[in-house]
């Protein structure tokens, strides 16, 4: 593991190892230097921010770049007037992109003040060909850019970056490498976020992941357990799977496992008393995980089952591999057999085609599951997707009309779903001091449903009974059980 690499020890004058995570190592301690140099040149310590958009995948991303940064000698910071600067970025929908750039303007108006200073771009919306060649053109004060599928080489490029004289651009196409064993800086120091496998093979036509993540390659899983024992003995209580589609784990393995193993594995591992994972594509949710799931006492009762759109037509036109009416199916079997879940998803509106009558059916599929919440998008054109190159794509004002109506359909359902807790005792997982009122934490539900209560900063990291005593919604306000008794 990295925390036995001693970085004193590596002789940074010699050539640099050619085996990972070696090499890293050896980059590591070379980039140590250049900090520490600039540093006493400054006299005073050197600051970097890690900025974060999009999903888990890329939180977890971060937490490995921030790591490194950590790991050289930069002093993380949550501004980004730092020494340091990386977007780690996301390009699921334009507007993502769109705030990548405004935040690069920030970022030029910071680095003419500070000539020092230095900036990093990666993540998702750099493996995109069109995006590069308008960096190059108009940010080119940007000093290091990478990709997805060599994130684990980032000390190296932060070396040739303190060395170079100018912008430094790596970005690799593809890979089937996986490196591990690298420094991480988590979030929290309670639950982790844990890559089981990377790259999506579905090819939806409306998604560019495939194209910016690659093809799926899933970790070795006795690879995945060393690494949650070690998260279990630093005091890791809840981890979350994470894969584009975890329900297709292990398929490319020389020795094939099912998902359902692996968490059944997971579920040996002492101090490790939640699992969550995320996300599961409808048509590889196997009948064996839904029976690991009903009879364990560590996973989670919430599972993110993304529809999409709940009209056939445009679910083959999407390209996802199931009807209306096997989604359904397959919801009524998990209700039935884990009657106390909570299942969330994912939807779009305004699909090129789609039209009020489809928007209809996506409504009808809601109000027959019953979510507990859904993440409801406009339809966001990709270049490089077949839906983007589709005729009929739908008109703004009837976009929103439809997405209108699905959000307020999604709200009701959700609001119903929540508020029958109310008056029940639930275990919740205490996050944090609550943002409005110091005299309260924050918790999370088995199911994913937030509860604030009073409490302190001792409390971080428990798991405690919650009395959830008032609805506000989409969360609750409770007492501590205990509190509540007296």
């Amino acid at each position: 593991m990295y925390n036995e690499i001693d970085l004193d020890k590596i002789e940074i004058n010699a050539e640099p190892p050619e085996e990972e995570p070696a090499r890293q190592h050896y980059f590591i301690a070379k980039c140590r230097k250049y900090v520490k140099e600039e540093s006493e040149r400054l006299g005073r310590p050197l600051y970097a921010c890690t900025v974060t958009f999009g999903c888990q995948m890329n939180a977890r991303d971060s937490e490995k770049l921030s790591g490194i940064l950590e790991a050289v000698g930069y002093e993380l910071t949550e501004t980004e007037e730092a020494d340091f600067v990386i977007y780690n970025t996301c390009t699921v929908r334009d507007n993502a992109n769109q705030r990548v750039y405004g935040r690069l303007g920030h970022i030029n108006s910071l680095k003419k003040k500070n000539p020092h200073m230095r900036a990093a771009l990666c993540g998702c919306m750099m493996q995109e060909p069109s995006v590069i060649e308008k960096i190059r053109k108009s940010y080119r004060f940007v000093d290091l850019i990478f990709g997805t599928h060599n994130i684990f080489k980032f000390a190296e490029l932060l070396a040739n970056m303190f060395e170079a004289q100018g912008m430094v651009v790596d970005i690799w196409e593809d890979t089937d490498r996986i490196v591990e064993e690298l420094p991480v800086e988590r979030k929290y120091p309670f639950k982790s976020g844990i890559n089981i496998m990377f790259g999506c093979n579905n090819f939806c036509s409306y998604c560019i992941v495939p194209y910016v993540r690659g093809r799926e390659r899933s970790r070795e899983m006795e690879d995945i357990l060393k690494e949650i024992r070690a998260l279990a003995d630093d005091g890791v209580v809840e981890i979350m799977l994470l894969g584009q589609n975890v329900n297709s784990y292990g398929k490319n393995l020389k020795e094939p496992v099912s998902f359902a193993r692996l968490i059944q594995e997971v579920e040996k591992i002492p101090g490790i008393r939640r699992i969550r994972f995320m996300t599961s594509h409808p048509k590889d949710l196997s009948d064996e995980l839904i029976q690991v799931m009903k009879h364990s006492t560590k996973i989670c009762r919430h599972l993110h089952l993304p529809l999409q759109s709940g009209s056939t037509r445009i679910l083959k036109a999407m390209n996802r591999r199931y009807t209306k009416e096997q989604y359904l199916a397959l919801a009524d079997k998990i209700r039935k057999e884990i009657p106390d879940i909570s299942i969330t998803t994912d939807i779009i509106v305004g699909f090129p085609g789609e039209t009020k009558e489809d928007v209809d059916e996506t409504i009808d599929v809601i109000k027959k599951v019953g979510y507990d919440n859904a993440f409801t998008f406009i339809y966001s054109k990709r270049t490089g997707t077949p839906a983007a190159a589709m005729e009929n794509q739908v008109e703004e004002d009837a976009v929103k009309e439809g997405f209108d109506r699905v959000l307020k359909v999604v709200q009701d359902t959700a609001r119903e779903r929540v508020s029958a807790l109310w008056g029940r005792t639930m275990d919740a997982l205490v996050e944090e001091i609550n943002e409005q009122d110091p005299e309260f934490v924050t918790g999370r539900l088995s199911n994913n449903t937030i509860v604030h209560f009073k409490g302190d900063q001792s409390l971080i990291g428990t798991i405690v009974p919650v009395y959830l005593k008032e609805c506000h919604g989409f969360y609750y306000i409770g007492e501590r059980e205990d509190k509540w008794k007296n």
